[in-house]
């Protein structure tokens, strides 16, 4: 069995552009920790591509994509000769929901959330109306220029389709007309503990694998992801509720998914969600103390209640 390992950046997806170094290196840890995991299932290989600035990933055939190559043109032919296929992409710009389509075509079976869960996630109005919908709780969204007078700050503004903390700002008041690009959106801002859970989809169940603490920074008003915590938290019947509740809201969340969170006073409020592998599996096999691969049954693994034995420390 061959699998395909995409993951967006080292991949080739910016071989055009200026390569930052911090997207380098978070693409870099989560696509060597998938082709670790893959090549080592037996009967299982790993194909890949990686931008010709960067090395290899360990243990895969691998294509390197070169300048004024087109990284999605070798994409499809990669995928073309794999069984399965686990991508790794922004949500920006509609990215995962084209990679997952040209694996689908190629005839690759993509592991992880459906198309359908991926265009809901992607959008966080959407994602909020549906969570709201089912009775999850979760910040009200806005347009920048549509705060309801005497909303009570702070407020964050971010891209409606935008990955992680990019482009995320705190404000104490409704950005001023003009402040927040019309294609993001303004939530209030909600003071706890910053989560995020690992969560695999299987059948009618969703499950935390793990529950991370995230160290979040605000640098001149602007949000960054610094690190993080696998397994920092335990597992308990609030958090696993979450995950259960966030799944029916969102069926189709299939394989790993990740579930961003606050711990508030009132309890779990969910941020957004993110339809793909996240940061956080890159601690996750020394978490479980097992391969996590082994959880997915379309390599042949066995679904099975699962929970983080020890904090792994994840610097970005």
């Amino acid at each position: 069995m061959r699998v395909f390992i995409c993951e967006f950046v080292t991949g080739g997806g910016m071989r055009r552009d200026a390569l930052p170094a911090s997207l380098a290196r978070e693409g870099l840890l989560m696509r060597d920790a998938l082709a670790r995991d893959v090549s080592a299932l037996p009967g299982v290989e790993a194909v890949a591509t990686h931008d010709d600035r960067l090395p290899a990933p360990p243990g895969a055939e691998s294509v390197a994509v070169g300048d004024g190559q087109d990284c999605w043109a070798l994409w499809a032919e990669r995928a073309a000769i794999a069984d399965l296929a686990w991508i790794v992409a922004p949500e920006t710009g509609g990215l995962l929901e084209r990679l997952w389509t040209l694996c689908d075509a190629a005839g690759a079976q993509v592991l992880g959330p459906s198309l359908a869960a991926i265009r809901i996630a992607a959008s966080k109005r959407r994602t909020a109306e549906r969570l709201r919908a089912h009775g999850v709780r979760t910040p009200s969204v806005w347009s920048p220029d549509a705060v309801p007078a005497g909303e009570c700050g702070p407020f964050v503004s971010k891209p409606d389709d935008g990955a992680g903390c990019e482009s995320t700002r705190l404000w104490d008041r409704p950005p001023a007309p003009g402040a927040a690009p019309a294609d993001h959106i303004v939530q209030r801002y909600v003071s706890g503990a910053d989560v995020s859970l690992t969560c695999h989809g299987a059948g009618d169940s969703g499950r935390v694998l793990s529950a991370n603490r995230q160290h979040v920074a605000t640098e001149d008003g602007v949000f960054r992801l610094r690190g993080l915590t696998v397994g920092a938290l335990p597992v308990d019947r609030e958090l696993s509720a979450v995950a259960h509740d966030v799944r029916q809201a969102l069926p189709g969340l299939d394989g790993f998914f990740g579930v961003d969170l606050v711990l508030a006073a009132e309890g779990p409020v969910v941020i957004e969600i993110n339809p793909r592998v996240t940061t956080a599996y890159v601690g996750l096999r020394e978490a479980l103390g097992l391969n996590p691969a082994t959880l997915l049954g379309p390599l042949g693994g066995t679904p099975r209640s699962v929970e983080a034995l020890r904090p792994v420390e994840i610097s970005l």
